[in-house]
């Protein structure tokens, strides 16, 4: 058992008056060891907690996917988009980007989707399982992270028992595998915005921050964005009703069967959802100058 893991850990678990931020040499070298197994399943579980509550600096951040990167291995797919969905699922409504990524496909655009097994801690639909369950358009490119991160998938029997969310549900996001110049996350809170710019800006040509549903970069109703490009921030506001749409959001949970089943035969509104969120895609990745020339290029 590595003495200097616990060193880290008594960094984030030993209370208000004794807990210190990591340097960045620190955390990297912390998540170094979490990922070759160098610290033990419970270590790993512990410092996770403590990093959480303490609560996580962005430079911890920062040197922690460093070490991530450091584990993955990708495949280019130039001039690509990449979406950032949370690891723990999505019960409320369903995936749109299957949808979604077949309107945009005529107008070249490549998207990148990544996803692996449930992690803690809401439950639902995960990007996997949509992906195994569904044939996924030509332009629509799926990474599994038992692939592109053994490693870090590695981790998931202990992040399930530990049942908590931790700092990787933030960092698993946005992968960057495919080495895409323009992404898309979501965000649940706006004091998050400056803090995911801070931590995946630089990875990005054009990051844009959604407050969309679920936590989760697609848009079902009223939401705020944040596109950032060459250190400017800009907020937008978006409004389905603007364009027409009359979407009703589900408030139950769908199991996986129901959220394959409206993907497989969707209705009209939930078309032109994934229009509107396509048109967004076209809108971030520079094809348009606005969001509403990407649904007037979306006109069937």
């Amino acid at each position: 058992m590595p003495n200097d893991f616990i060193t880290y850990i008594k960094c984030v678990g030993t209370g208000a008056k004794h807990n210190r931020d990591l340097s960045y040499e620190e955390m990297r070298d912390a998540m170094r060891q979490m990922l070759d197994g160098r610290a033990a399943a419970e270590q790993a579980a512990a410092f996770l907690l403590g990093w959480r509550l303490k609560p996580e600096t962005v430079e911890e951040f920062r040197a922690a996917l460093e070490a991530i990167d450091e584990a993955s291995r990708g495949t280019p797919v130039p001039d690509s988009i990449e979406l950032g969905y949370p690891f723990d699922g999505k019960a409320d409504n369903p995936y749109i980007f299957p949808l979604a990524a077949e309107m945009a496909a005529p107008f070249g655009l490549d998207i990148v989707v990544s996803g692996g097994a449930l992690q803690p801690s809401k439950g639902g639909a995960t990007v996997r399982q949509i992906c195994q369950a569904l044939p996924m358009p030509e332009k629509l490119h799926y990474f599994d992270r038992n692939d592109y991160c053994p490693a870090l998938a590695a981790l998931t029997p202990m992040r399930q028992k530990l049942g908590l969310r931790t700092g990787l549900n933030t960092l698993e996001r946005l992968p960057g595998v495919a080495g895409s110049d323009t992404a898309l996350i979501g965000v649940f809170h706006k004091p998050y915005v400056r803090k995911y710019v801070d931590i995946f800006g630089e990875r990005y040509r054009r990051l844009l921050i959604v407050k969309g549903n679920e936590g989760t970069p697609e848009i079902f109703g009223k939401c705020r964005l944040w596109l950032h490009e060459e250190g400017r921030l800009e907020e937008h506001l978006l409004d389905p009703a603007h364009f027409g749409i009359d979407y009703r959001k589900s408030f139950e949970r769908i199991d996986h069967d129901e959220g394959i089943r409206m993907l497989r035969e969707p209705s009209e509104g939930l078309r032109q959802i994934a229009r509107l969120n396509a048109a967004v895609w076209l809108f971030a990745k520079g094809r348009c100058p606005t969001i509403e020339a990407g649904w007037e290029m979306l006109a069937p």
